[in-house]
């Protein structure tokens, strides 16, 4: 009987490894109905497809957190209640490795890289094996494109998280290199995504045509890799990029402002780096698409026509914008009334077009001739940004526009050609050329409609109005930093990621919350006669800013009181490597 029981357990125990070898053997073979890599990657269809693939992660808001790097900086009061409430972590200097907008960031931009690394490898894979030149050159070009994407991610990556230090990926991860790897440091980061810009500078197109336009350029390579080289105050070599920048490409400034922030003349002459929108409906797109959402989308938070605010401008920048100096010698800033009398305008091109004041009499606003008609000024919200929406469309909201769902319109500018003016002339005020900055300067301010710095009948526009200051490198360099920087790029991509990084590598974003927070502001009403004739007023919708013993102060008003208390330079200048990395790659910080 014992014999009978030990064979049958023999039995059962070879049967067992048996099946264990054949369910080995199952899992081996391929599943003839799903497609593998090895299977895939074989032509160029296939390689434009994955490229396909790797723009639309490209695309992604959350790749540049527009948003959340505003509330983060100087620019912006930020909370969705009405003032003084706030409760925003970015706007407090109170967020964290756990921060969702940090971890939605950081995602997006591996997942980019991941999709780019797809394309890169399979045309590493098939160089040589196409049947023509055409073929094999179309090749090297895909590649091209999605090395730039890849060292633009990376580009962002370095700049904004961990000082710098974050995970290299150069391959699809698995296989023998496993899932896991350890972060590199800053240095090895900026070597690794500069080789890609690089060899996407010296292998794409200077422009495409027609139907192509918007897809990375070598000018746009040559402009992050410029940027890349300011962000560590390399004057000298950036300055080296953004000259080619500005000479070889064939970019120019366009005659209106408002054909970088609206949907007017997208992919112009002063775009270099931009992402294309459309309020088109997209069936493939579900209800919580970045791009086809309501509440959480960029237009929405940014509108003041029913909008979210998510963030709005800070006090001291609405200051700026509305004393923007007008160019009297400028024709563009007469205004011809109905009855023939003319006058000049209240507020710059560049003011009217970079935001909505509730008393700007001379551009409308979703569909209407008055800013202060479109919407309420009433509840100590001041100033909107129009960048970003669709204000522009004769729609009366965001929401009108895309009935149940709110679309934008408008392409987002990641790098255009007065920002590379912009960085060039801080280059040449670092490296002692005055004036030649200047003339960069003002070539900004001439196509916003404002007056030029400098004195009266000097530099390239003597017949212009200009402040009749004398700079020196000091001087110059505050009225870039919190001038003209501001004023020109706010509220724009990844300029507002780069506000940040700015202000970090000037070594001033905690004495620059100090300041600001001990300004005091207050607010004067505005009375205006809407279409049907009524008369109507915007309560506390003008803030002025006051000395701070003036009695006429309101505390309600203060901004930055907060932040200038909590910021940390080593807590907050960036963001923390995310909780979801640390978590789910336990070799992330180099422990095994």
């Amino acid at each position: 009987m014992k014999n009978i029981v030990i064979g049958k357990l023999t039995l059962m125990i070879l049967f067992v490894f048996t099946m264990v070898s054949c369910a080995d053997d199952f899992l081996e073979q391929t599943n003839p109905n799903e497609l593998s890599t090895d299977s895939y990657w074989k032509t160029i269809s296939d390689l434009n497809t994955g490229l396909v693939a790797t723009y639309k992660s490209f695309g992604s808001d959350n790749n540049y957190q527009l948003l959340a790097e505003l509330q983060r900086s100087d620019l912006a009061w930020a909370s969705g209640y009405q003032r003084p409430f706030n409760i925003n972590e970015k706007y407090l200097q109170t967020f964290n490795e756990a921060s969702s907008d940090g971890e939605k960031k950081w995602a997006q931009l591996y997942t980019t890289i991941f999709r780019a690394n797809q394309v890169i490898e399979a045309v590493d894979n098939l160089k040589g094996t196409f049947s023509n030149n055409n073929d094999e050159a179309e090749a090297v070009i895909i590649g091209a494109q999605a090395k730039f994407i890849r060292g633009f991610a990376y580009f962002i990556l370095n700049q904004s998280f961990n000082d710098g230090k974050v995970v290299i990926w150069d391959k699809v991860p698995g296989g023998e290199d496993g899932f896991y790897r350890s972060i590199s440091t800053s240095q090895e980061v900026k070597d690794f995504f500069r080789a890609d810009l690089d060899y996407a500078m010296n292998n794409l197109p200077v422009s495409w045509e027609a139907k192509e336009k918007g897809r990375v350029t070598a000018g746009a390579a040559e402009a992050v890799l410029g940027q890349s080289y300011l962000q560590e105050n390399d004057f000298t070599k950036a300055a080296e990029y953004f000259k080619n920048v500005i000479v070889k490409y064939g970019y120019s400034l366009t005659p209106n402002p408002g054909s970088n922030f609206t949907t007017m003349d997208e992919l112009n002459e002063e775009s270099i780096l931009e992402i294309v929108r459309s309020t088109d409906y997209k069936q493939e797109l579900n209800q919580w698409d970045w791009r086809d959402t309501g509440a959480s989308s960029i237009q929405q938070q940014l509108t003041g026509a029913s909008g979210w605010w998510g963030a709005v401008a800070a006090n001291w920048l609405i200051g700026e914008y509305r004393n923007d100096p007008i160019d009297y010698a400028d024709p563009r800033n007469i205004i011809t009334e109905e009855d023939g009398t003319q006058r000049f305008r209240k507020f710059s091109l560049r003011t009217s077009y970079s935001v909505a004041i509730v008393d700007d009499p001379d551009i409308g606003y979703y569909g209407y001739d008055q800013t202060a008609e479109a919407c309420n000024f009433n509840v100590k919200m001041t100033c909107f940004w129009r960048k970003n929406t669709n204000w522009d469309l004769g729609a009366e909201s965001e929401q009108a526009l895309s009935p149940g769902k709110v679309r934008s319109g408008v392409n987002i500018r990641l790098i255009r050609l007065s920002e590379i003016y912009l960085q060039y002339a801080e280059c040449l005020i670092e490296m002692g050329n005055v004036d030649e900055a200047l003339v960069y300067i003002n070539r900004v301010r001439r196509r916003g409609g404002v007056q030029l710095l400098g004195l009266i009948g000097t530099g390239e526009y003597p017949l212009n109005d200009h402040d009749n200051n004398s700079y020196d490198a000091e001087s110059l360099m505050n009225h870039l930093r919190y001038k003209e920087y501001p004023l020109e790029l706010s509220c724009e991509g990844n300029a507002s990621g780069n506000r940040n990084a700015d202000l970090r590598r000037w070594g001033v974003k905690k004495q620059r919350f100090v300041e600001l927070a001990a300004r005091r502001y207050t607010a004067d009403n505005y009375e205006f006669t809407k279409e049907d004739g009524t008369t109507t007023t915007r309560w506390g919708s003008i803030v002025k800013e006051l000395d701070p013993s003036d009695s006429l102060v309101d505390d309600n008003w203060n901004e930055f009181q907060e932040a200038s208390v909590n910021y940390v330079e080593s807590e907050h200048a960036y963001w923390k490597l995310p909780n979801n990395e640390i978590i789910t790659n336990p070799i992330v910080n180099g422990e095994e």
